[in-house]
């Protein structure tokens, strides 16, 4: 769908003169507040919970490497904002915000209309009395030449799919063609070395085993397809500890992935990618990882502090600095880590800790009460490296802090994803959910084959 521009119509929402709460993203952090604040306020005469999204469904984002290797079916693990409103008794809107009335406390998101040009949704404001931002985060190109254009990025389901239908168009037509494939025909070149890039190259290898495996035997994953991640620092993972990187590069390496650290790409084309070091690497399929910012429209937003990566600027009660009725958490949000001296890292586990704080703060403001201050817990990371192994560090008051891998790391890793859903669905349906993952495990193919 494409957006065009038409006249807005007045404030939805005229008429119901309770507080109008009003999130904006519905990813980890947008998708909790939502159902736990209306869960809080459920029949309440005090205010009433919005959350608005450009997208009608959800996908966990640290899923989204496995979607795009076709491991993971985008529409088993997708929830629908529609049906998830409905049972937790919020109100879901179509649209993306792309401007704000502070004066007017209204949001206003763009239309959306067809492939024939007509109007699907037309423009809209919303009125608040309180607004969330929780737009999350895209990839940041950083001004090299090319990677618009020639590159793929994983921010959403989406592009995640398209991922996925050109790499499996390609093992069939290696499947099909005349001769043996053409050098570089299959090869991947991943660039940035964080948690996304090595969880794809993983799931990549394991998809190329498993495209072999289910009769595309022209394939022969170690000698058809090189994956190669490039990362500018020193090391893979500079953002974890020294010893889950040289773990998780060494696994790589185990693996037949080809590994470039301390080299900057300096020019991305149809063919390849260029390095600072000289490097010419011929790939079909280009992927950028490698650094995020927040989306473009934050930076213009009615005067709000922003910094250079367009993160809105807020306090540890999360207000933005400029206004107090709008908060931002999530990786769209810098917010100071004074025990640190640094910001929050934008991580799904921070937002997670965002949302739980903003559903006690949101209860203090509708009662006239002092607001709390965010203290972000550190509590590790895990690294997946598909059906390989899984590394990581985990950090608590109890445990201290250790490195796992194995079997364990794969259950705490998992169990991240269950905490969750069970924000979403409640305990129940989470074990219902559980059970019918094991189900399909043993039912339909490890690999999306279409």
């Amino acid at each position: 769908m494409t957006q065009a521009r038409t006249p807005a119509p007045s404030p939805s929402g005229e008429g119901d003169e309770r507080h109008q709460i009003v999130i904006v993203g519905g990813g980890a952090g947008g998708a909790e507040l939502a159902c736990q604040l209306s869960k809080r306020l459920k029949d309440s005469e005090e205010a009433a919970v919005t959350l608005v999204d450009g997208a009608l469904t959800h996908l966990w984002k640290p899923l989204i490497h496995e979607v795009a290797a076709g491991t993971l079916d985008s529409y088993g693990d997708a929830v629908d904002f529609l049906a998830l409103a409905r049972q937790k008794g919020f109100r879901f809107r179509l649209g993306a915000m792309e401007d704000l009335d502070r004066e007017n406390r209204e949001i206003q998101l763009a239309p959306i209309t067809n492939d024939e040009g007509g109007d699907v949704v037309p423009r809209r404001r919303f009125r608040y009395d309180t607004l969330v931002l929780a737009v999350g985060s895209t990839t940041n190109d950083l001004g090299v030449e090319g990677v618009l254009e020639h590159s793929h990025f994983l921010d959403h389901r989406d592009q995640a799919d398209r991922f996925q239908e050109k790499l499996f168009q390609k093992f069939l037509h290696v499947q099909t063609q005349q001769g043996d494939p053409e050098e570089g025909q299959l090869d991947v070149v991943i660039v940035g070395g964080g948690a996304t890039g090595v969880e794809l190259a993983a799931e990549l290898n394991f998809a190329v085993e498993q495209a072999a495996a289910y009769g595309l035997d022209r394939i022969n994953p170690k000698e058809h397809m090189r994956i190669h991640l490039i990362e500018a620092d020193d090391r893979l993972l500079p953002a974890l500890p020294d010893r889950v990187g040289a773990e998780t590069e060494k696994n790589l390496r185990d693996l037949g992935i080809e590994i470039h650290t301390g080299d900057l790409v300096t020019r991305v084309t149809e063919e390849g990618v260029e390095t600072r070091s000289g490097k010419s690497l011929r790939a079909g399929m280009k992927v950028w990882t490698a650094g995020i910012k927040a989306p473009d429209f934050l930076a213009d937003l009615d005067g709000l502090e922003t910094n250079r990566i367009n993160q809105v600027v807020v306090g540890q009660t999360l207000q933005t600095t400029l206004d107090s009725n709008i908060f931002a958490l999530g990786d769209c949000a810098e917010c100071p880590w004074p025990e640190r001296d640094t910001t929050i890292p934008p991580r799904a586990q921070a937002a997670h800790q965002q949302a739980t704080l903003l559903e006690k703060s949101f209860l203090c403001r509708l009662e006239g009460k002092s607001l709390p201050k965010f203290v972000y817990k550190d509590y590790g990371s895990l690294i997946n490296l598909s059906q390989y192994n899984t590394v990581g560090r985990l950090m608590g008051n109890l445990t201290g802090n250790i490195t796992i891998e194995g079997f364990m790391a794969r259950v705490a890793y998992r169990s991240l994803y269950r905490m969750h859903q069970r924000v979403l669905f409640g305990s129940w349906r989470t074990l219902l959910a559980m059970l019918g993952d094991w189900i399909g495990r043993t039912h339909h193919p490890r690999l999306k084959l279409h």
